[in-house]
């Protein structure tokens, strides 16, 4: 299913698109805090080209980059937690949050997960690997995902939805990874630090429709940023 599960449809929703703005925005406030300049902030940079491709407002943009990095009056304090667990029939999943209250976001993901198991710290991180996670659309027919790979520094690729490919990178190399695909035909469409599963879990049609339904729930919780799945296909 790729490195990170993606709702459905989603992105042709309205309110959708409100939650991707806001989840941008506190991604755009945690990297703003090494700095308001995306030029001298890799990760900055990243997350701001993230949000362009998606149309977010200028305003909004800005404002996130001011709160992060202390410009204005009013930034949220917002603390990344991760939570480790199974969703129905024992597919592995790794959650994100940026949330400002921890006492408010452990108490909901935990009745997130009744359909599933919440797990301790390391209960399945063991069967991920914490890598870099390009997606980027090819330019043309001639792109060749493999080629752009080896001459990009990538570890990986693979493909993923619509026609474009995962590049699967060393943490550390993410942004030369980004600054080198361009040239090999291949447009960055989102990059990010995440999980990618060993041993992604095949099932059937019904108990998929299930393990679907339970990560829907949990995306839709506001703290949640990324959620990581170990299921094939």
């Amino acid at each position: 299913m790729g490195a990170q599960w993606k709702a459905r449809h989603k992105e042709v929703a309205a309110n959708a698109k409100g939650r991707i703005f806001g989840k941008l925005s506190k991604e755009i406030m945690v990297a703003a805090r090494a700095g308001a300049d995306p030029d001298m902030n890799p990760r900055l940079r990243l997350v701001v080209e993230q949000a362009k491709k998606v149309s977010m407002p200028k305003e909004t943009l800005e404002r996130a980059i001011k709160k992060g990095a202390g410009l204005l009056e009013g930034g949220a304090s917002l603390e990344r937690l991760t939570y480790e667990g199974f969703a129905p029939h024992k597919v592995p999943v790794i959650v994100e949050c940026l949330t400002d209250n921890a006492n408010r976001t452990y108490p909901n993901i935990r009745m997130l997960f009744r359909k599933g198991q919440l797990g301790a710290s390391g209960s399945v991180a063991w069967d991920f690997d914490h890598v870099g996670i390009i997606e980027a659309t090819p330019n043309s027919k001639q792109s060749d995902a493999e080629v752009a790979a080896i001459e990009a520094g990538a570890q990986d690729f693979e493909p993923s939805d619509e026609g474009a490919t995962l590049f699967v990178t060393d943490i550390t190399d993410l942004d030369a990874v980004c600054r080198a695909l361009p040239a090999q035909g291949f447009t960055v469409v989102s990059a990010q630090i995440g999980y990618r599963p060993k041993n992604p879990v095949t099932l059937g049609d019904t108990e998929r429709a299930e393990v679907e339904e339970f990560l829907e729930a949990i995306d839709a919780d506001d703290d949640v940023q990324n959620v990581y799945v170990g299921l094939a296909g």
